[in-house]
């Protein structure tokens, strides 16, 4: 692996310079003793930055290697046994499914920090969801619409596409899980027109006759013939409202973080014809 910019990390104990791959130590497990050999967390800087942010998204574990490495190892990187320590540096991602594994001198152990980050561990809870956009159930692209009559617009519920959807991560003894459920489907008609509706919509059936949607519709004045390939383009963004808390180790801390996601389908408006 060719050479890489490098960090500094400061903590009690000296500095610890990160490559790419190194992570400066900034978030450990209060309950592990820092002078054992065990684990001790912290997270890689962006850009080559010091400054420990809380949106960094990569986490990584220092592990003491018992034994150490013989004298002429190269994971020595030129120094000689009792100056430093070599350890096990594994490097995870917010996703937790990338991850890096490698041996890497230190001049010192790595510093105790005081806390995990329990937004960082919140925001990796969402991630593993998969959260996607409405699975839109009405208006299809395979029907064909009228000017003038309401238009029911409603979706069709999972997991992934609406909620409620429960995830956890975890970093040291510290877990936090979190709860994502749509709060509110903006709807953009194409038309110039906007529609929010705070549920999922209301399935049309034939009882309901030419009566407008009692939660999610709309009715379009004019045709679509003006427009790109002679349909609307709708637009369905859903503001996904995620309530996060810490269930171990954290003292009951909560939270709530907010994503959107869109889906899109074009639809066709004509003129009703009347025959004479």
């Amino acid at each position: 692996m060719g050479a890489a910019p490098t960090a500094l990390a400061d903590g009690p104990g000296g500095g610890v310079e990160c490559d790419v791959f190194i992570c400066e130590v900034e978030a450990d497990d209060p309950g592990q003793d820092s002078g054992s050999t065990g684990g001790h967390a912290g997270s890689e800087p962006q850009g080559g930055s010091a400054s420990g942010a809380s949106s960094n998204p990569w986490t990584c574990v220092y592990e003491l290697l018992a034994p150490q490495p013989p004298a002429e190892s190269l994971d020595w990187e030129g120094h000689t046994p009792g100056d430093g320590a070599v350890y096990k540096q594994t490097c995870h991602y917010l996703d937790s499914i990338n991850t890096i594994i490698r041996n890497q001198w230190l001049a010192d152990p790595p510093p105790a920090a005081t806390t995990v980050d329990p937004a960082v561990l919140a925001q990796r809870a969402v991630d593993s969801m998969q959260l996607a956009g409405p699975d839109i159930a009405s208006p299809r692209a395979a029907r064909r619409y009228l000017v003038g009559m309401p238009m029911w617009m409603w979706v069709n519920l999972s997991a992934t596409t609406y909620g409620p959807n429960t995830a956890s991560a975890s970093a040291g003894a510290v877990t936090v899980t979190a709860t994502a459920k749509v709060s509110k489907i903006v709807w953009a008609m194409g038309d110039g027109a906007v529609v929010t509706c705070t549920g999922p919509g209301t399935p049309y059936t034939a009882a309901a006759g030419k009566s407008d949607s009692p939660t999610c519709g709309h009715t379009y004045t004019r045709t679509s013939a003006d427009q790109t390939g002679g349909r609307y383009r709708v637009t369905a963004t859903s503001t996904w409202t995620i309530d996060w808390q810490v269930t171990t180790g954290g003292g009951g801390q909560a939270g709530q973080l907010t994503e959107t996601r869109q889906t899109q389908v074009q639809v066709p408006l004509a003129e009703l014809q009347v025959l004479n």
